[in-house]
């Protein structure tokens, strides 16, 4: 009986060592996981949450409600279409019912102050040594600025689609409309109506495709073939991609035609051009030449002339010419809501 007594002593001792270890153990996990930077959390067998880490409270935006909250931490829970997803349906639900795990299930989180963010779920349920579903674990990844970037990324893709076909247009109505009296003569006037489109897409190339300042653009195009001659001047405003290519084609065909039949063919012939943005939120571009030889209006209606009129139509803008002895003065006039 002594025996007995001693061996059921010593099962006991045993037996609360082994307790002492694993709770000891179990706490050695738990801190593990509370420093771990992925967001964590457990259920039992019906989705009640068990346990749920630091990262797991901060990424919820959110502190869960243990043996109460259900499947998910996540305040509310929508689907990568949008739509709301009901907590028995989100993956920890799915995984526990199908006993299944599932890898990098896609869902956008809203947190309670309204912010959102898109989050990797990876839930997988737990056996024990029977085989029986005793819960789950799930691991949450904030995956926002990925998808931001992805987003980002196929909206430069379709922006630069859009961008070429323009482009493809354009060259095409150049080809379309320029005429001349030699081989040569054509080449170099198509030469330099696409080196005046490339200089704006180099432009808008290096400010990614985003606005571009009007003087920025202009000097682009006349500054290095001005001489000191051309003066640029007005308020800062900024213009977009399409908008400036349809600017910098007007510019470059009124500075073509002020070097071989206006002010630029003389040495004393000067360019002045200069915009303000009038009361009704309207650009007024002038430009205006002076030294010159004397000019009238001509009798036809030029390639150049062509070509200027189709970039006003894309601006949906206006133009006044006005043939002055003493040059040339063009005034363009355009909503800054369509620029």
């Amino acid at each position: 009986m002594t025996k007995d007594r001693s061996a059921a002593s010593a099962n006991v001792e045993i037996l609360h060592a082994a307790v002492k270890a694993f709770r000891k153990r179990e706490i050695g996990y738990r801190d593990i996981l509370e420093d771990l930077p992925a967001a964590i959390y457990t259920t039992d067998c019906d989705g009640r949450i068990t346990y749920f880490n630091r990262a797991c409270a901060e990424l919820a935006g959110r502190t869960p409600v243990l043996g109460e909250d259900r499947w998910c931490v996540i305040w509310k829970l929508f689907g990568a279409d949008g739509k709301a997803v009901p907590r028995a349906e989100s993956p920890t639900a799915v995984a526990l019912r199908e006993k299944q795990a599932s890898r990098g299930v896609e869902n956008i989180a809203e947190r309670p102050d309204g912010s959102r963010i898109t989050i990797l779920s990876y839930p997988t349920p737990i056996f024990d040594s029977r085989g029986e579903c005793i819960g789950a674990v799930n691991m949450l990844v904030d995956t926002t600025e990925q998808s931001e970037a992805r987003d980002r990324l196929a909206l430069l893709a379709r922006e630069v689609d859009h961008r070429s076909n323009n482009l493809l247009t354009v060259i095409q109505s150049f080809i379309r409309l320029t005429q001349a009296e030699s081989l040569e003569d054509y080449k170099q006037v198509l030469e330099g109506r696409l080196t005046a489109l490339a200089r704006a897409n180099r432009l808008i190339g290096e400010t990614r495709w985003q606005n571009v300042d009007l003087k920025s653009l202009l000097e682009e195009e006349l500054e290095a073939a001005s001489n000191g001659r051309v003066s640029i001047r007005g308020e800062t405003f900024a213009v977009r991609p399409g908008a400036a290519q349809s600017l910098a084609m007007i510019v470059h065909e009124l500075w073509t035609n002020a070097v071989k039949h206006g002010a630029l063919s003389r040495p004393a012939g000067a360019v002045d051009i200069h915009w303000a943005i009038d009361g009704n939120r309207e650009l007024m571009l002038t430009w205006e030449e002076s030294g010159g030889p004397r000019v009238e209006e001509p009798s036809r209606n030029s390639t150049g002339n062509r070509v200027i009129d189709g970039a006003v139509r894309q601006l949906g803008a206006r133009l006044f010419r006005e043939w002055r002895p003493e040059g040339l003065r063009c005034t363009l006039l355009c909503g800054t809501a369509k620029l």
